[in-house]
């Protein structure tokens, strides 16, 4: 009988695989399917999106928070739960009574004016004794423009930005997924590894805080030193994990492979885990971020919404007790594209680009013989990243039976029985890849009984293969390499201008960016939908209009408008097609909701519907005008 944590949801698993390979991309292939691919480097030329993360000398000055103290946690409860695999627990929820609803939280806020006419305030939440806290916020109406900030007082500097419109749209993916619970209502606030966090929450012109609905009925309280913020605790943090762990540092043969390995942070049910997961490349190199891990770690989208990413999390150099300074964080979790307990496996989309110097693994998904060597890279306890070295035994069947139990038995089945001659696994190490040789992955943890006292016992790992076969071959393997002839489809990222109420979007990059840089009245919200890169069957292009006298642009589908606003209306100029999108549903895609602003003039544009509902019930000086075209959440 083995232990480990955590169970989700069933399904099945299937079909891709590939190797480790210094950035270039290598296919085997069969006649009826692709079944090894190799890894890849992210280039530093990758686009790096858009950071959250903004110095306070770009914003305006911080409103002063009112307070909210929570008291030092119950030492019972302050205990990682469970033992053996599994998802290692670091934080539980704790209940906030001054901000358990949404009236409670606006009598907290205290409403300063902003120079653009909005308001601003911020409410401070402290836990004694914490090593961190997760802001648990829960959002039911954000009006458009509104922006949430997350930062700690004694680091103000430093401050975490997300639209509203974004973390709506995170909600509306939960709920789409089937969890509209409070779970699933909830948005996550990072981690900062602090006792005391900042919510700070400011409304655009015109809006008053009577018409949001937000609150904060929980914050997930850190119990572990997840942040090693500073030298003195390194040494009780850093191999805090059992003592015949291997440091990956030392290991150069698995540069690479270690470059793919992420320790993950995630929240479930107020609940704060600790996993390993591992960056994969697809058939095309195409650098979507496609990220292993365990479905007892990740098995719905609510806890995909929460997951941040901590990337060369490991020593600099060959046991030296120390981080990294390459060490680097993504924030923004991710979408949840499949997901099995019968191999143990969860798929996920990163929902930020992977940092430069990050490898996309390679994997194999072929069946793989007994007695083969293999690797595995994971973080034990959230500890710095480890290696453990042995051998395929056999492969096994795999059924729970009690609580955080489960058996093995036979010598055929959906896993592979490993034996490790070096080194070992622990909780935190859930998730982690297995390689091949230390070059393609192969599996995925479950679970085990290894320790440093008995490293020949068995540990068992999810086969890749069959996962693969399965469904993962939906995502990983999809044929030729897409290109904008073939209808990929691209981001359309968009801003919100306070000032005219209007919206600006654009798939250019280097646009956008610019636009960050040189435009600030124009807030940064993120990816609005999907759009397609050509014209293909069914779909038609989007036209981009630019207001000359009073800077907005406007978007229309429709040939017949475009005409007569260039007719009837010549301080529109007409820049072009933005993208192209489908006139009807019929293509699968989502409705663009399009409002028109009376008193401005200008056009607003939103695929969300509750920003859509809180627009007609809040905001009358906007008139709904009806679906504008149909594009995509994904691509």
């Amino acid at each position: 009988m083995f232990a480990r944590l955590g169970w989700g949801f069933a399904a099945a698993a299937a079909l891709l695989a590939g190797c480790g390979g210094g950035g270039q991309e290598g296919l085997a292939q069969t006649s009826s399917a692709v079944l090894q691919v190799d890894g890849w480097v992210q280039p530093v030329s990758a686009d790096q999106g858009v950071s959250n993360v903004k110095s306070r000398s770009m914003l305006a000055s911080p409103p002063v928070p009112s307070l909210v103290s929570l008291g030092a946690l119950a030492e019972a409860k302050a205990t990682p739960a469970g033992g053996g695999i599994g998802p290692r627990q670091v934080g539980v929820a704790r209940d906030v009574a001054a901000t358990r609803a949404a009236p409670q939280t606006l009598q907290q806020f205290r409403w300063t004016p902003t120079s653009s006419g909005g308001q601003v305030a911020a409410i401070s939440f402290s836990a004694e004794g914490a090593y961190g806290l997760r802001l648990g916020v829960v959002a039911r109406k954000l009006p458009p423009g509104a922006v949430l900030r997350v930062y700690s007082q004694a680091d103000a500097a430093s401050v975490f930005q997300i639209a509203g419109h974004e973390v709506m749209q995170r909600i509306e993916r939960n709920a789409q997924a089937g969890d509209t619970s409070i779970d699933g209502q909830t948005w996550w606030s990072p981690d900062l590894g602090s006792h005391e966090v900042t919510l700070e929450l400011e409304l655009p012109a015109g809006v008053a805080p009577d018409a949001v609905d937000i609150s904060v009925p929980r914050v997930s309280h850190i119990f572990e030193n997840l942040s090693i913020p500073t030298e003195g605790e390194l040494t009780a943090k850093i191999n805090e994990s059992a003592s015949c762990q291997l440091d990956a540092s030392c290991y150069e043969a698995y540069a690479n492979q270690r470059n793919a390995v992420a320790r993950m942070i995630f929240t479930s049910g107020g609940g704060t885990y600790v996993c390993t997961g591992t960056l994969l490349n697809d058939a095309q190199s195409s650098g979507t971020p496609y990220f292993l891990t365990a479905n007892h770690c990740i098995s719905t989208q609510t806890e995909a919404s929460s997951l941040q990413t901590d990337w060369f999390y490991r020593a600099p150099t060959c046991n030296s007790r120390t981080l990294s300074s390459a060490t680097t964080k993504r924030l923004n979790g991710a979408v949840l594209l499949y997901a099995t307990d019968v191999t143990d496996t969860a798929l996920l989309k990163l929902n930020d680009t992977p940092p430069a110097g990050a490898f996309f693994a390679g994997w194999d998904a072929s069946t793989q013989a007994t007695g083969a060597s293999v690797v595995g890279l994971h973080h034990p306890r959230g500890d710095l990243l480890k290696v453990s070295i042995g051998a395929l035994n056999s492969l096994t069947s795999c059924t729970a039976t009690s609580g955080t139990q489960f058996q093995c038995v036979g010598s055929s089945g959906n896993f592979y029985r490993v034996n490790w001659s070096q080194g070992t696994t622990e909780g935190g190490s859930s998730g982690s890849a297995l390689f091949k040789g230390g070059t393609q992955v192969i599996g995925t943890l479950y679970g085990g009984s290894a320790s440093c006292t008995s490293i020949s016992s068995p540990e068992f790992y999810g086969r890749f293969d069959v996962a693969y076969n399965t469904a993962l071959k939906n995502w990983l393997s999809s044929g030729q390499p897409q290109t904008p002839s073939s209808g990929v489809r691209v981001p359309v990222y968009r801003f919100f201008n306070g000032t005219t109420g209007a919206h600006f979007f654009t798939t250019s990059a280097a646009e956008r960016d610019n636009t960050i840089v040189n435009f600030p009245v124009f807030n940064y919200e993120g990816i609005a939908f999907y759009a397609q890169a050509a014209l293909q069957s069914g779909n038609s292009a989007v036209y981009r209009f630019y207001g000359l006298t009073g800077g907005a642009h406007f978007y229309t589908i429709n040939p017949a408008e475009r005409d007569s606003v260039q007719r009837s209306n010549p301080d529109f100029q007409l820049e072009g097609i933005a993208w192209y999108a489908m006139p009807s549903a019929a293509g699968g895609g989502i409705p663009v909701y399009r409002f028109y602003r009376l008193s401005k003039g200008v056009h607003f544009y939103t695929t969300s519907p509750s920003e859509r509902d809180f627009i007609q019930a809040s905001m009358p000086d906007y008139r709904y005008e009806g679906v504008a075209y149909y594009a995509w959440a994904n691509q």
